[in-house]
Order: C-alpha cells, then structure tokens, then sequence
C-alpha cells in the first residue's frame, strides 16, 4: 500500500457532494478508481464513452488520467483534451505491452495514476485481441494493472442474446474482473430492460446505457478522428458528456472500479542533457508522437517546437524530429512554404541530423500525390515520392534490428500512402512483424538522415536515440 499522503484539490461544497453520493471518498482511504473499458470488437462506441466519462469526472471537480491500449496517437489527444477540464491539465498516455515490457508499463500506470482520484483506461479493439492471440490485448493489460473491466457493447440489434455473449467474457479468463457494462446504441427505456436482465443473468451489472444521438457523433477521417481546424472537437466532447449522463449510472460506476491507490514508480535517471537542441515538428499536419518519445529526447537536450506548416525559419539545432501526421491534409500549404522546405533539404545536405516517422517522411519527399491526382513538391531530402493513388491500408506491429546491432526497437505500422518512386537509398535495418516474420518497409538513411514509416517506441530503450544518430549527451 502506498503510504504517499495526497492532498484533495476539490472545493468543499463538491468534496460534500461525492461523499454524499459515494459513502467515502477513496482519496480519503488511500482508494482511487480506476477501470479499462472495453469492446466485443472496434465500432462499439468505447472513444465515445470513455471521452464522455473523462470529461464528467473532470466536470465533478475529480482528477482524472487517461490512458489509452495500443499505439494510437490519435485518442490520446482527444483523452487529454477531454480530461484537462477547469484549467487542470491531464496528457493521455500510451499503454502497449507489445512495444514495451510489462514492466514499463506497470511503471507507467503508476506513475501517472498515482496522484489522480480516476484512471481511465480505454481498450482496442476486442477486449482479447492482441498481437498473437491476446497477448498485449487489453484484457492482457487489464489483469497485469489488476484493475476491473467495464464493457461497452453495441445493442443496436440485440436483447437477451446479450448474456451469453457477457457470460463467455465473464468466464473465458477467470482472472479477469469484468465488472460492469455500458450498453451502447438503445434507444429506450424498454429495449434497455431486457439487456439489464441479460447483463444480470450473466453474472454482469448494468450501469446505464447510451441512446443513439447523431448530434454526437464522432466523424471519422482516416485511420481515426477527423483532424480539421474547423472540427469542433471541444463541442463533440461536451455534447458527448451531458448525452450520456442522462442514461449511465456514473456513481455506481466509481464504487464499483475502486482500487488500491497506486504508488508512484521509479523515473529513470536523466542523462546530462548537455547543449543539444533538439527541433521538434508540431502543428496541424505533424503531431502523432507518443509522450514518453518526447521524455527520452529530453534527456538528450533541450526540446524546441516549430511548425513545417507556418514557420518559416528552422530553429538552430542538433536534431530535427519529424513525427508523423497528416501531410496529405495540409499538402498545398507544406508546398507553398518554400522557406522552410529549402532550410530542411539544406540541414539534410549538411550532414544535419534529423530523423521522420511515416508523414515526416512524406515531408522529407520530392513530392507527394493526392487521389485527385494533383502533385505537390515538399523538401527533396530524401529521393522517394509518395501517392495516396491506388493505396491501401498498411498496418501492424513491427520489430526494428539495426544493423551492426543486436538490440531490438519496436513500433507500429499503419498509413495509407505509398512510395511510387524511390532512389538509391540505403536500408540500415531488418524489420519483422508480432509474429517474427519478414516485412519489406524499410528504415532508410542517407547521410545524417533517416526516416521511415514505422512509429518506433523508445519510451523505454532510453538508449534508442543515440542508437541512431551516436548522440552526444554532453
């Protein structure tokens, strides 16, 4: 048990109404909540709800933490603009035990859940699927942070069929506490009684449901949640709040997901950061990053942030990081800033460090083809062009081995674009899928350059950036 005093950061007067409603506060007794919600499969409604909630409980005055299983970059976004409610900041994190040891992830949950009253985890896909059977699904990481499971199930078309499909995810792995479930998609009172028996008859409690509403539907773009400057996300998101508050019993839902507060875990120590600057590319077209990559790059130097889309001067600086986007939505405009595309391909020319993730390398491209056909030049650093023409989608997990090396990065895989043309450029690893076998994407590097479409995790290889580019850290 930790023994880490917390001090409660809620008003009085709403310090009185939780624990009116609750019976005891969990900060109190060294209690806090904290649950994974999950799916049969993907399309169940599980973003939708788990933002809901984030932002009721931010609402309430609670701290909340989100977490996110997998590799997505994109709900985690949206879980900290969901839970950074009242001028309180919350980053959505990445849990993925596939792209790093159980252990790292543990230390994780620890570490950014230690000092919340709720934590928040939301699924992928179907609460047993993994990169190899279950391994890394997020019952895998719902058991290893023994927290319970609150599932979320699309009843559009269903009724008491509900319950053996509740019973067999109830059953199928013992160790797994699936606690509760939300039904999603029921547009009564009376269609929801019956899949509350069916829940109960499975040995399942009910805890409310979620009417369909088009006012609160999420629109869809690529791989995830539209990206436009013009979406109204902040209003989705509190649509979304007040929607499924009428129907879901947020109350019983605290008291059911208590848990034993977790302590806070060792940080690894940070290496001398020396003089190195270190230019990070983040705007509307590059932000798909993972925030523990950003941690480690800090060890290495001091971070400075700049814009690809509205810059129009590259910061001086040791290394260039191109994290991956959406350069196809902002084509025209990464074009037409012809100042900063020539400072790159000069930095690159110059023996500059710099290193592209997937839409930076696009970026670092002769140039890239839209659907419609049209051509835009970008940078010229690498010799490649891409297309989105006669695409398809590329996904999966990937093992990296450097070559010369034989120690293991990992990461994950998923675009839509293509390399039409590619030059002469070197291939500096062996990548292979979860399941040990060959893929042909490779990690290019030219000069000082490297860049691929792989999103490699050194959230915890610490060591990986100076793997790469030999970094001097003092």
């Amino acid at each position: 048990m930790c023994q880490a005093e917390y001090e409660c950061k809620l008003p009085g007067i709403r310090v009185n109404e939780v624990i009116q409603k609750l019976g005891t506060l969990k900060t109190l007794n060294n209690k806090s909540t904290a649950f994974l919600l999950a799916a049969p499969s993907s399309g169940s409604g599980k973003t939708t709800i788990t933002l809901a909630l984030l932002r009721m409980f931010a609402q309430r005055g609670l701290v909340v933490q989100p977490f996110k299983c997998g590799p997505d970059y994109l709900d985690t976004r949206l879980h900290t603009m969901a839970a950074s409610f009242g001028g309180r900041e919350r980053a959505g994190i990445n849990l993925d035990t596939f792209m790093a040891s159980k252990e790292h992830v543990q230390g994780l949950f620890n570490r950014y859940s230690s000092d919340a009253d709720v934590a928040v985890v939301e699924g992928v896909m179907g609460l047993f699927d993994g990169a190899e059977k279950s391994e890394g699904s997020s019952a895998e990481i719902a058991m290893l942070l023994g927290i319970p499971v609150i599932m979320v199930i699309n009843a559009q078309s269903m009724a008491y069929s509900a319950a053996p499909m509740l019973y067999g995810f109830r059953t199928f792995d013992l160790t797994l506490n699936l606690a509760g479930v939300i039904f999603n998609q029921v547009n009564t009172a009376s269609h929801y009684s019956y899949l509350e028996a069916a829940a109960r008859d499975a040995g399942v409690e009910p805890l409310g449901y979620v009417p369909r509403s088009e006012t609160v539907a999420i629109s869809e773009r690529h791989l995830g949640l539209d990206t436009s400057a013009g979406y109204d996300r902040e209003g989705v998101i509190a649509a979304m709040a007040e929607h499924v508050a009428k129907t879901v019993n947020v109350d019983r839902l605290l008291e059911i997901a208590q848990v034993e507060r977790p302590c806070t875990s060792v940080i690894p120590p940070s290496m001398s950061k020396g003089n190195n600057v270190i230019a990070v590319a983040r705007d509307e077209a590059f932000n798909f990053v993972y925030r523990e990559n950003l941690d480690v790059l800090n060890d290495y130097g001091r971070l400075v942030f700049f814009s690809p889309l509205h810059d129009e001067r590259l910061p001086e600086a040791a290394m260039l990081y191109l994290a991956g986007g959406y350069p196809e939505l902002y084509a025209e405009q990464l074009s037409a800033n012809s100042a900063m595309r020539e400072q790159i391909a000069g930095y690159s020319r110059n023996g500059g460090r710099i290193y592209a993730e997937c839409g930076g390398m696009m970026y670092l491209g002769k140039t890239l083809t839209l659907k419609d056909g049209s051509l835009y030049p970008l940078c010229g650093a690498l010799d490649l062009e891409t297309t989105m023409q006669e695409s398809r989608l590329t996904l999966g997990y990937r093992k990296v081995v450097l070559d010369g090396s034989a120690a293991e990065l990992r990461g994950h895989e998923f675009h839509y674009s293509r390399i039409s043309h590619q030059g002469e450029l070197q291939n500096i690893a062996t990548v292979k899928n979860a399941r040990g076998e060959h893929v042909a994407t490779p990690l290019f590097r030219k000069d000082n350059t490297i860049a691929s479409y792989i999103h490699l995790y050194w959230g915890e290889t610490r060591e990986a950036p100076s793997a790469l580019f030999s970094l001097a850290t003092a």
